[in-house]
């Protein structure tokens, strides 16, 4: 096995830029390895979806810019081809997102990205948007808190899982995420493993060391650490290191922007969907595959980054939210 080599936004561990690579986490197969803009996963052909994903959360990305899209789409690297709607409609499970949709509303193209199936996995609906989202919730209240935090998150892949659609996508038992913050004064870790169902239970009932995560996955995270940082962070699950205040994030939207309309979609009668929707493409999350892009009306600040390690200062039309020297389309 080799070391993933993730391109992350780091130049220290307050400095955000998108060149130094890190490993986080080893991983099985190389074919099966893809890298966004926002996040890199493993994808299992098996079970249709990420063995894991990882990205660097930054206190500066918590602020949403773009508004949630729910146009769920096929991950055009997945060239094996991921799940589909198919598979999800009318099974009882909630397409969940393991970065979530939430932590990528810093441009369009990372919002997209979060909509990947390579990035969903079948949640029980009370799991999904419960415990999970709460977790969500305080992962970038502590984003906020400690100016960058690196996660790793996934479902627990295992034989004879249940499986649902076409595609027979694994409905896993249990998910975790395991967190670093690398901020010098601190240096901590933090693990938690969920089972796949509702729980009114405190975040905390479900904190493990990620020395048991790991065992449990079979997964090697954090691999740049050195062996005594490595026994430092991994063996231990300190609950009382972590702030668990929850901070709302900042956002960059008006209140006109904020309001939720009417679904554009056309239901199978041909009539307009009466769903509200608060996406920014104007289409609830049945009728998403009715949106065609079209050239942006606005204008907005290029994502690209210059040889500099800056953002460019060029303005685009462009989907991609890139300019012409960085690859617009």
């Amino acid at each position: 096995m080799r070391f993933v080599l993730f391109v992350i936004a780091i130049i220290s561990f307050k400095t955000i830029s998108a060149q130094t690579q890190l490993d986080l986490v080893e991983i099985k197969d190389s074919n099966q390895f893809f890298s966004h803009v926002a996040y890199a996963l493993e994808y299992s052909e098996e079970h249709e979806q990420a063995l894991w994903v990882a990205y660097v959360l930054t206190k500066e990305e918590t602020i949403a810019r773009i508004k949630r899209s729910d146009r769920f789409i096929q991950d055009p690297m997945v060239k094996s081809e991921s799940a589909t709607d198919s598979d999800y409609k009318g099974s009882g499970y909630d397409r969940g997102h393991l970065a979530p949709a939430a932590d990528m509303a810093w441009s369009q193209i990372t919002m997209q990205e979060s909509f990947y199936y390579s990035n969903m996995s079948p949640q029980n609906p009370g799991f999904n948007r419960g415990i999970w989202k709460r977790l969500e919730s305080q992962v970038r209240s502590w984003a906020i808190l400690y100016d960058s935090v690196l996660v790793v998150t996934g479902p627990v892949l295992i034989d004879l899982l249940p499986t649902v659609g076409p595609n027979e996508v694994s409905v896993p038992r249990y998910y975790f995420k395991a967190l670093l913050d690398l901020n010098a004064e601190r240096f901590e870790g933090i693990a938690f493993i969920l089972p796949n169902e509702k729980s009114q239970n405190d975040l905390t009932d479900f904190v493990v060391s990620i020395d048991s995560l790991e065992s449990l996955t079979q997964l090697n995270l954090y691999p740049f650490l050195s062996e005594e940082d490595e026994a430092k962070l991994e063996t231990k699950s300190c609950i009382s290191c972590w702030d668990w205040q929850l901070i709302k994030p900042k956002t960059a939207f008006t209140d006109d922007e904020k309001g939720s309309k009417q679904c554009s979609g056309l239901t199978k009668a041909g009539k307009r969907c009466s769903n509200q929707t608060g996406s920014e493409i104007g289409y609830c999350h049945i009728h998403t595959n009715q949106w065609k892009p079209s050239k942006r009306s606005v204008s907005v600040r290029c994502i690209g980054i210059t040889q500099a390690g800056s953002q460019c200062k060029k303005m685009t039309l462009s989907q991609n939210s890139k300019c012409h020297l960085h690859g617009g389309n």
